[in-house]
């Protein structure tokens, strides 16, 4: 239609998209998205974010390193079941070397077994090339646990 129409005589796009946009939120009420679950589950995610900021912003100088935890957590919207037991954490550690997490009673009892066989423990996540997992590259995963605990609650 562009080709064979004198550009005169064509209809103004942009005016016909707003048009057709206006319309269609008109349909929409607030009463409508109140019922959407997705848009529901966004603003719930977006309290929960603005909630941590503020724990941020309460800190006096917390340091980046755990700030930048607690903020990958959250924008990760991590997966909270753990590779080795594939159930959901509730004592969550995270290995120094590689940065996974797992839950910590399954790890140590992996680590356990196998070095009673003389042998490394591969990282149990899958894809993850690191070999020697040992109990002391273990650390809490304290921002991880805030963010099950949190969504614990919901």
């Amino acid at each position: 239609q562009v080709k064979r129409e004198k550009p005169e005589d064509l209809p103004d796009l942009e005016n016909l998209a707003q048009e057709k946009f206006l319309e269609m939120e008109s349909k929409n009420s607030d009463s409508d998205l109140q019922k959407n679950e997705k848009y529901m589950y966004f603003k719930d995610q977006l309290k929960e974010m603005k909630k941590q900021c503020n724990v941020f912003l309460d800190h006096d100088n917390d340091s980046i390193e755990e700030i930048d935890e607690d903020i990958a957590v959250t924008r990760s919207q991590m997966n909270f079941i753990c590779p080795i037991t594939q159930m959901k954490m509730r004592r969550p550690v995270r290995n120094k070397v590689c940065g996974h997490s797992y839950e910590e009673d399954a790890i140590l009892e992996m680590i356990q077994t196998q070095k009673q066989k003389k042998k490394n423990v591969r990282c149990p996540k899958m894809g993850c090339s690191h070999v020697d997992v040992k109990g002391s590259d273990l650390v809490p995963d304290e921002a991880l646990k805030r963010v099950i605990d949190s969504q614990n609650k919901q």
